[in-house]
């Protein structure tokens, strides 16, 4: 019986094997022919809509020369294999990158971007202007909210016929490879994947249920053991943010107490008589200066929200750092006066541009100096230094103040950390400040140092991409 059903199984398997290798040979090129079609015009579509949207609408408000643009297009023809035309709104060159034997006209008749219909790309020779075939799509430039032209890329169909042939070759011998080890998978399946897999599955309904405690025995090294380890992680992470996200209410519901609870104290005691009326102003200066706790409070959270979120998009655009530093430092011109500290600006001589999201990087340097000025005994200096290393721009600010303790530096980036020394200072401060400045420099993939000794001072040295 058990001889039988090998023997069916068999022939399933041969006539399976047959079907295969006879549908790949009729309908194997037609089909490839159409998803190489579809995928191409789509990552043409994506590229051709990056373009239109990142780089062509500057030229529009005169930030980006033609030449500039002109430039930009034949890169992006080398690497697309592509002619492309950039128009305005009705159809008039602005400039174009052509591939060999390829010409664009000075203006394209009956020109109607709308044209596609439904599709992402047109197929033909494009109102005439191409002696062969080719794939077209159009991608609106806009500046403004308002439509100021478009970016037409054309590349020719017979690039992709010929990638289909190179594909099918290759295509045929993986295929009879596949069918010739599909047995020997077959027989290793079940020991080597549904077994690993149960568990895996009664790992994943244990911590659908709750219980993080549960480990899936590893036994192998390969991808299945790899997999329960990082389950086996997972889960002892996913603890560990539990008692986190904990401590984080913890430590929000305490600081959010203490200036209510002083707050609805103060506010009682002068609605009741208990304060007399000549020394309301004093307690609600203090009520003010509490409200301001929490406000800070609110903005920082909020802010660290939005990289908690993993969805933060960065504006990133081309600005001057030097005189970003310059601006931010004179905003402190009234608590330097105030408490006698002098900001010494060290600067390089000509501008230094970055790019990067210029509000973040505003916030960073206000943070940082903001810490420097806080941290600073009177009469003492701040010095704000710009240093350019290879493609990267390096900015530090430095104190002569109380310092960090050496086993606090690591701890300075917590959310809601404050070292006992600042305690006695910093009573405004919502512990938050240089989580924000380490959460932005990270998000533009650069880096923050610190150097800081008691007693001595402290610099924050962080990194920026430098352009022209």
């Amino acid at each position: 019986m058990r001889s039988t059903l090998h023997i069916k199984f068999a022939l399933l398997y041969i006539i399976f094997a047959f079907l295969g290798i006879f549908t790949t040979a009729t309908l194997g090129r037609q089909l490839l022919l159409e998803r190489i079609a579809a995928t191409n015009s789509e990552s043409l579509y994506q590229e051709a809509n990056l373009i239109a949207s990142n780089y062509l609408p500057s030229y529009f408000t005169d930030n980006t020369t033609s030449w500039a643009v002109h430039s930009q297009l034949n890169a992006m023809r080398i690497y697309l294999d592509a002619s492309l035309w950039f128009v305005e709104a009705d159809g008039t060159l602005i400039t174009a990158s052509n591939l060999e034997n390829t010409a664009a006209p000075e203006r394209i008749d009956e020109f109607d971007p709308a044209e596609t219909g439904g599709k992402q790309y047109l197929t033909g020779e494009y109102h005439g202007y191409f002696q062969e075939e080719v794939m077209t799509v159009i991608a609106p430039v806009i500046q403004g909210f308002q439509t100021k032209g478009y970016l037409l890329v054309h590349q020719p169909v017979s690039a992709l016929e010929s990638r289909c042939t190179r594909m099918m070759i290759p295509f045929y011998i993986t295929l009879s490879v596949i069918f010739m080890l599909s047995s020997i998978f077959l027989l290793g399946f079940h020991y080597f994947i549904y077994r690993p897999l149960s568990l895996i599955t009664e790992a994943a309904t244990q911590y659908a249920s709750g219980n993080l405690d549960y480990e899936i025995p590893v036994y192998t090294q390969d991808e299945m053991g790899y997999l329960s380890a990082s389950l086996n992680y997972m889960s002892a992470q996913l603890g560990d943010m539990e008692d986190y996200q904990k401590k984080i209410v913890a430590n929000v519901s305490h600081d959010f107490r203490s200036p209510l609870t002083s707050i609805r104290g103060y506010v009682e005691a002068m609605t009741d008589g208990t304060i007399p009326p000549e020394l309301h102003e004093k307690y609600l200066n203090i009520i003010l200066f509490e409200t301001e706790r929490l406000t800070d409070l609110t903005n920082d959270l909020l802010t660290l929200n939005e990289f908690d979120t993993k969805e933060l998009l960065l504006d990133k655009t081309r600005f001057d750092i030097q005189e970003m530093i310059k601006n931010t430092a004179a905003s402190f011109e009234g608590v330097c006066t105030e408490k006698r500290v002098s900001i010494e600006l060290l600067l390089l001589p000509e501008q230094t541009f970055v790019f990067a999201d210029s509000r973040k990087i505003q916030q960073v340097l206000y943070n940082l100096i903001d810490n420097a000025i806080k941290f600073s005994e009177n009469d003492d200096s701040v010095k704000i230094e710009v240093v350019q290393k290879g493609g990267k721009i390096f900015v530090s600010v430095k104190d002569t103040g109380i310092g960090i303790p050496k086993r606090e530096i690591n701890k300075i980036w917590e959310r809601f950390y404050k070292s006992d020394a600042s305690r006695g200072k910093d009573k405004k401060g919502t512990g938050l400040g240089l989580s924000i400045v380490k959460e932005a420099i990270l998000a533009h993939d650069e880096h923050i140092n610190v150097i800081s000794t008691e007693g001595v001072g402290t610099e924050f040295i962080f990194s920026l991409a430098r352009v022209e």
